[in-house]
C-alpha cells in the first residue's frame, strides 16, 4: 500500500471497531462478540496464514507476538468494552483512551530514540481537546458505573502503548501478514475462556449478529489491526498513535452516516481541531533514514 494511503485508511478502519461494536452488542453480550470475533478471525487468518507460508517462524517470535497480540487485543479492547458494559459513558472511556498519543510521545525518547518536537507536543495536546469537545455529550452523561471501572479505560490504553513498544522493540520481528494470524489466535483462546466461564459462548440465532462478526473481522481487525502495525513500522510510535485521535471523530460520521445519530455542533468544532492537531504533528520529511531505525520518524506522506 502507497504511504500516502496508510494513515487515512488506519483512522477510517480503526475507527469501524466502534461501529460493529455497536452493531453486535445490539445481538449479544460484549464477550460473546469478542469471543467470536477472533475465533473466525483466527481461523480466516490463521488458516489462510498455514496454506501460504512454507516456513514456520521462530519460536521467539511466535512468543513475542502472541504477548503483543494479548496486550493490543485481548487487554486493550476487552478493558474498553467492559468499561462500557460497567456503565462508564462511551466517551469518557474514548477520552480516557485518547491519552494514549501524549503518552507513547512521553516514552518514544527514551525508548525508542524517535524526536518529540514542541510543535508536536502542543499538537498532541490540541488534539485530545479536540476529542473532548468530540464526546462532550457523552462526558455530561450519568454513568451508573462504580468507581473501579474507570480504571480500566487507563489498562486498556496501557495495553495498547505496552503492545506498541514492545513491537518497535521485538528482537524476532515478523511482518504484519505473519504477527496477525498469532495475535487472533491468542486472542480467541483468551476471549473464549472469559465467554465459556461466564456462560456467553453460545451466539444468537440471527443473521445481524453474524453480519457484525464479519465487520468486524474484515474492517477492524484484518483493516484496523493490519495498517495499525503496518503504520508503526512505516511511521514510528508518536505519528501512529496520533492518528487515534481521529478515530471518534470518524466513528461519529460513521455513527451519523448508519445510525442517525448527528454530532452536534460542538463535536463539528472537535473534529475540526482534531484534524488540525494531527496534520499538525506530523513529522517532518527525512532522508537517508533506515526504516526501522531507533529514531526512524519515517516519512507519514
Amino acid at each position: 500500500m502507497p504511504a500516502s494511503l496508510i494513515s487515512p485508511a488506519l483512522v477510517v478502519m480503526w475507527s469501524s471497531g466502534f461501529v460493529g461494536a455497536e452493531l453486535g452488542t445490539r445481538r449479544a453480550g460484549a464477550d460473546t462478540l469478542l469471543m467470536w470475533r477472533f475465533l473466525a478471525a483466527a481461523v480466516l487468518l490463521g488458516g489462510g496464514w498455514l496454506l501460504l507460508r512454507r516456513t514456520a517462524p521462530a519460536r521467539r517470535a511466535v512468543g513475542e507476538q502472541a504477548l503483543i497480540g494479548l496486550l493490543s487485543q485481548g487487554v486493550y479492547l476487552g478493558s474498553v468494552v467492559w468499561a462500557v458494559g460497567a456503565g462508564v459513558p462511551a466517551g469518557t472511556a474514548a477520552l480516557i483512551a485518547a491519552f494514549q498519543p501524549l503518552a507513547a510521545a512521553a516514552l518514544a525518547g527514551p525508548l525508542l530514540g524517535e524526536t518529540v518536537t514542541r510543535r508536536q507536543w502542543a499538537a498532541l495536546g490540541a488534539g485530545l481537546a479536540g476529542v473532548a469537545l468530540v464526546v462532550r455529550d457523552d462526558l455530561s452523561a450519568a454513568g451508573a458505573a462504580p468507581p473501579a471501572a474507570y480504571a480500566l479505560p487507563f489498562a486498556g490504553m496501557a495495553g495498547l502503548l505496552a503492545a506498541s513498544f514492545l513491537e518497535r522493540r521485538a528482537r524476532a520481528p515478523l511482518s504484519p501478514v505473519d504477527a496477525l494470524p498469532v495475535h487472533c489466535v491468542v486472542s480467541a483462546a483468551a476471549f473464549a475462556v472469559v465467554a465459556t466461564a461466564g456462560g456467553h459462548a453460545a451466539p444468537p440465532v440471527d443473521g445481524a449478529f453474524w453480519v457484525a462478526v464479519a465487520w468486524t473481522v474484515l474492517l477492524s481487525t484484518v483493516g484496523g489491526y493490519g495498517l495499525y502495525w503496518l503504520s508503526l513500522r512505516r511511521h514510528g510510535v508518536t505519528w501512529t498513535s496520533a492518528l487515534i485521535y481521529l478515530t471518534p471523530p470518524v466513528t461519529a460520521l460513521w455513527a451519523w452516516a448508519m445510525f442517525g445519530e448527528a454530532p452536534g455542533p460542538p463535536a463539528v468544532v472537535g473534529m475540526a481541531v482534531s484534524l488540525t492537531a494531527v496534520m499538525a504533528a506530523q513529522p517532518r520529511r527525512t532522508t537517508g533514514e533506515p526504516a526501522r531505525a531507533a529514531g526512524d520518524l519515517v516519512r507519514a506522506r
